[in-house]
């Protein structure tokens, strides 16, 4: 039941469900923690499922009629069939479930406005007859204020893969600028000029194309990964490796700013003030996401911290360097950038 025998009957017990697995181990700890919620192993790029399965035990046990159950969270793709599962598994006597993947594409600090106007609205179902049924009904309330040919209807998966995409995309889009900002300083050119040019062809587009210190967000590099994963999973690694090469070039430019602050401040920034006018991972908005996660192996738990604000990680590295900073930001308060700042150093000094 270790790192190998565990996943691999358990990959067994789920595709050969006429089979019965049994698993033997010296270890009773490790056989019970196979039969426990707390699996031990841990997938690191796998998305966390639990309050979404959660959700899923919570409807089939209050559901008395008939449901359709709309998927708006983004998940990876196949992760219907987990919601279809519990749903069918904990269900009452007499009561069906259509479930259907309607992702949102809204923005923080304009989600108002993009649920008014969207650029699209994605429903995703089974192809039955009971799913197209399901597809219409949901299609039918967001006729009220979204034209009909803005809403688009697909199978379950390729709307689920749609979303991770979308946000894959973006994301691609702010390092390939930032690499090129990097070209731009190294050459004279200036990155806003080369991306004005490059903007105004009409295959390409000017959005997203503003060189920064990198995206930040709780989506971005949490979608990244889930697509990283479902590529390494189905034996595609130069696809996996090709997201991940985003991922790093964000953390890259984080860090190459971080360090030019440095440079251009003699070498050294210690017993220094510095002022730093934004900490959100966007402006008009106060999400800082400082998100901290428990991996755990069988015999140890880690705390991992990943700053979702790259602002964070540039402040934490100026405070380690031996800077004083004078941060403001008009939507976050001083207590929220304090604590942020005092746990990703575990301590309360900052």
């Amino acid at each position: 039941a270790g790192y190998v025998g565990g996943p691999t009957c358990a990959i067994i017990a789920s595709k050969c469900p006429d089979i019965r697995i049994t698993v033997v181990d010296v270890s009773a700890e490790r056989i019970a923690a196979w039969n426990s919620d707390a699996l031990p192993i841990f997938e690191g790029r796998a998305a966390d499922l639990r309050y979404v399965e959660e959700a899923a035990r919570q409807i089939a046990h209050t559901a008395t009629s008939n449901k359709i159950v709309v998927e708006k969270s983004t998940v990876p793709v196949k992760a219907c069939e987990s919601i279809k599962t519990i749903l069918k598994t904990n269900k009452r006597p007499g009561v069906s479930y259509q479930v259907l993947s309607n992702p949102e594409f809204l923005a923080e600090g304009s989600a108002i406005h993009d649920l008014l106007a969207p650029d699209r609205v994605l429903i995703g179902g089974d192809e039955s007859i009971e799913g197209s049924l399901a597809i219409k009904k949901l299609s039918w309330i967001y006729e009220h204020w979204v034209p009909k040919e803005k809403i688009l209807t697909t199978n379950t998966w390729s709307s689920e893969l749609s979303k991770l995409v979308a946000n894959a995309f973006l994301a691609q889009r702010i390092s390939s600028i930032n690499t090129i900002s990097a070209v731009c300083e190294a050459t004279g050119a200036s990155v806003k000029e080369v991306a004005k040019a490059v903007g105004l062809d009409s295959r390409i587009g000017n959005k997203f194309l503003n060189a920064s210190i990198g995206f930040g967000g709780s989506c971005f590099q949490k979608d990244i990964y889930n697509l990283i994963y479902l590529a390494e999973s189905l034996k595609l690694e130069p696809v996996a490796q090709y997201w991940l090469q985003v991922i790093k070039v964000n953390d890259w430019q984080r860090e190459r700013f971080a360090h030019m602050i440095v440079q251009n401040m003699f070498g050294s920034v210690s017993g220094k003030k510095i002022a730093i006018f934004g900490f959100a991972f966007k402006e008009d908005t106060a999400d800082t996401r400082l998100i901290i996660k428990l991996k755990s192996s069988f015999y140890f738990y880690f705390l991992v911290w990943f700053s979702e604000s790259s602002s964070i990680y540039v402040c934490r590295y100026l405070i380690d360097e031996g800077a004083t900073l004078h941060i403001y930001d008009p939507k976050v308060t001083s207590e929220r950038i304090f604590l942020d700042l005092s746990e990703q150093t575990g301590t309360n000094e900052t």
